[in-house]
């Protein structure tokens, strides 16, 4: 490899990947080529950064949650029935199945703001219930 072909490559390794993409699209437009159409043995490849690049990491906020009914003490074992099928309408026998096998999910797929309010109102009759 000569001398200019290293300097260049070296270059290379210096970029960020916003300015990667801005060399991309200006040697497509010089000498009228389409990268987008490189066969996959020719594709270039990206080099792991030396810390140089300001990366933002997008984190998925999670909007669905799950109440798990943990506890029931026998003590208030009723009034969690009466919660539970208020919550779930569900019929007497299967909300009594339903807080007999505890730890066992209550509602899934809700919003964080049911989701509070259901273990608020659980825990209130006396339930252990968590938010997943």
């Amino acid at each position: 490899m000569t001398t200019k072909i290293k300097n260049i490559i070296e270059e290379l390794k210096t970029l960020t990947l916003l300015e990667a993409a801005e060399l991309v699209k200006e040697i497509e437009s010089t000498f009228d080529v389409d990268a987008s159409n490189a066969p996959a043995s020719s594709a270039m490849m990206v080099m792991p950064s030396t810390g140089d690049i300001n990366t933002s990491v997008d984190i998925e906020e999670k909007t669905d949650f799950d109440i798990v009914l943990e506890e029931v003490p026998a003590a208030k074992k009723i009034a969690i029935l009466k919660v539970v099928r208020s919550l779930t309408g569900l019929g007497l026998k299967e909300a009594k199945d339903l807080v007999e096998s505890a730890p066992k999910a209550l509602k899934e797929g809700t919003s964080k703001e049911d989701a509070e309010e259901i273990k608020i109102k659980l825990e209130e009759a006396g339930a252990k219930a968590v938010i997943k």
